[in-house]
């Protein structure tokens, strides 16, 4: 017999030949069982137009980021409170096919004219109202800039098609919620004090749900935008528009602002927890180093063998919340601007030695240094049939920006420039001190506190989540990642726990619905607040499957999934 070549009986033929065929079948089941797992995807964000738009996108063989720049702008339309072109943000994004995760950040940046002093009067005074409600109140948008992007360099759609449902939208309208009606009945004096905001969004009698919203001039400023790519919006008719607007105005931004609009391609802050590895937002997002930090001193914890949302729970998470708020507000800013400390908050030695201080129950200084933004965010997450995913939170800072529409595009401007310091140690809108890393310059981005994330077990896409909120932002995606990961909750059941949100200063509690006993036992040691914290939008592949949730906080909220 030849060496290497094995002389086979006809009995052992026929035994081969039946093992081969059932493995054949088991190989064949295999294929089919991944080929029909890959056809799994889902969407999750604060309204369910831009949801439906986002799953049609994936149903018809669009991938993660085709989705997430069609719900972008479908959000601009039906979330206007939020969902913008006038504003910015932060997207995430995983790459399935290099195992490569990126983020964009597309946020807004100061006006060449603004300067430090630019909100105080002759006596450096801050003048109420003005880095709000005013028409220097808005910091260059990147997000037009921000979707371009990831249509042009990780789609795979004509961005053409991708805009064409947020067109619609605003051209024919959609149906305003309950909710929608009364939120904007509530901001009707900011919408009266511009002529575009006011014909748009106020009626004399106030909106009822049912109603339709159309924005014609909106419409308009989208086709363009569709037909003449970002240009339109940073230097074509679009830009004339609101160039001409400020400066006729008073305002800073100007065309040349516009023109020279840079986003930035940024390396993830990543680190890891247990058996998890944790991406999120850098600088000037406070986020990712806030989260990763947090959780690095957490683990030194064994949080899972206490209970859940007990005194002993929360207490911890305050201590930790305490010592990472201060860190933020002293150590964090735009890094083209302030030197970022990043190695040394995220890292483990750090977070031990905070640690040992909690254990010995000493708390951090107190020092005039907390920084926070608006609440009117908004967040989706995305997940494909091939395993891409993105994170996305923008927004206009507070809700509806500065209700300032500049004529005749019917965009919404934001009012991120109350995200800077207007006057280092002097308190914001919401009453929280600003610091000198974070002061007013040309061409700086303002700290923020968005946080999208994307978590990886076995090196794949786990959690991918994110919440509007401001400085609430870090907090909830906090407990909504404990939840999940200690606690190992569905997403529905991590929405329905109350939640805590703790920031150094003010030395204020915010909680949401406890049991008496604990919150009086809380209030010994604390001031306490009552209300409602964070709105998460969340994607949970586990056990083979997939879970999407939108957080019930807030109505209009839809997740969809689909798993086959």
């Amino acid at each position: 017999m030849v060496k290497g070549i094995l002389k086979i009986s006809p009995i052992n033929k026929i035994l081969i030949s039946k093992y081969s065929l059932i493995a054949f079948f088991l190989t064949l089941l295999l294929f089919f069982s991944l080929f029909l797992k890959a056809e799994s995807f889902a969407v999750a964000t604060r309204h369910y137009l831009a949801t439906d738009i986002g799953m049609k996108v994936l149903e018809e063989g669009g991938n993660a980021i085709d989705a997430a720049v069609a719900i972008a702008f479908a959000l601009a339309v039906v979330n206007p409170s939020a969902g913008n072109l006038g504003g910015g943000g932060f997207m995430l994004i995983h790459l399935s096919d290099t195992d490569e995760t990126l983020s964009i950040d597309y946020r807004e940046r100061a006006p060449q004219k603004s300067f430090e002093k630019m909100f105080q009067d002759d006596l450096g005074n801050v003048i109420k109202g003005l880095s709000l409600n005013s028409i220097l109140a808005s910091g260059v948008p990147g997000t037009v800039s921000g979707m371009f992007y990831a249509a042009d360099n990780f789609g795979t759609i004509d961005i053409k098609s991708l805009i064409q449902p947020s067109i619609d939208l605003a051209k024919n309208g959609f149906v305003l919620s309950d909710f929608q009606a009364k939120n904007l009945n509530k901001y009707k004096i900011k919408f009266s004090k511009n002529k575009e905001s006011k014909e748009i969004f106020t009626r004399p009698n106030g909106f009822s749900g049912g109603e339709i919203l159309i924005q014609q001039n909106l419409s308009r400023t989208l086709e363009r935008i569709a037909q003449n790519g970002k240009e339109e919006f940073y230097s074509g008719d679009t830009a004339k528009k609101i160039s001409n607007f400020f400066q006729i105005n008073g305002g800073y931004l100007s065309l040349e602002d516009l023109n020279q609009y840079e986003l930035r391609i940024l390396s993830p802050v990543c680190g890891s927890y247990r058996d998890y590895k944790i991406c999120s937002m850098a600088p000037p997002s406070s986020g990712g180093i806030a989260l990763v930090q947090i959780l690095n001193i957490l683990e030194n914890f064994e949080l899972k063998e206490f209970d859940h949302n007990s005194e002993r729970y929360l207490k911890t998470l305050i201590s930790v919340m305490d010592y990472a708020y201060k860190d933020r507000a002293k150590h964090l800013g735009d890094p083209d601007f302030f030197d970022v400390p990043q190695d040394l908050l995220t890292s483990k030695k750090y977070a031990k030695d905070i640690y040992q201080q909690i254990q010995e129950k000493k708390l951090p200084s107190k020092a005039n240094v907390t920084i926070v933004e608006g609440e009117e965010t908004t967040h989706f997450s995305i997940i494909d049939k091939w395993g891409n995913a993105v994170s996305n939170t923008y927004t206009l800072n507070t809700a509806y920006g500065s209700g300032i529409i500049p004529t005749g595009t019917g965009i919404l401007m934001n009012n991120e420039m109350d995200d800077f310091s207007s006057k280092p140690g002097y308190p914001n809108a919401y009453g929280l001190i600003g610091s000198e890393a974070n002061k007013i310059q040309p061409k700086k981005t303002p700290l923020s506190s968005m946080s999208p994330v994307i978590i990886f077990q076995d090196e794949k896409p786990f959690l991918i989540t994110g919440s509007p909120g401001g400085s609430t932002i870090i907090t909830s995606v906090l407990q909504e990642i404990i939840n999940v990961l200690d606690f190992q909750m569905s997403l529905e059941e991590s929405s329905k726990k109350s939640r805590i949100h703790f920031q150094h200063l003010p030395d204020i509690l915010f909680h949401e619905q406890f049991d008496e006993s604990l919150i009086e036992s809380l209030k010994k040691e604390k001031k306490l607040l009552n209300r409602k914290i964070g709105e998460i939008h969340s994607i949970l592949l586990k056990d083979g499957g997939i879970e999407a949730f939108s957080d019930e906080r807030r109505p209009d909220g839809k997740a969809s999934s689909v798993y086959k």
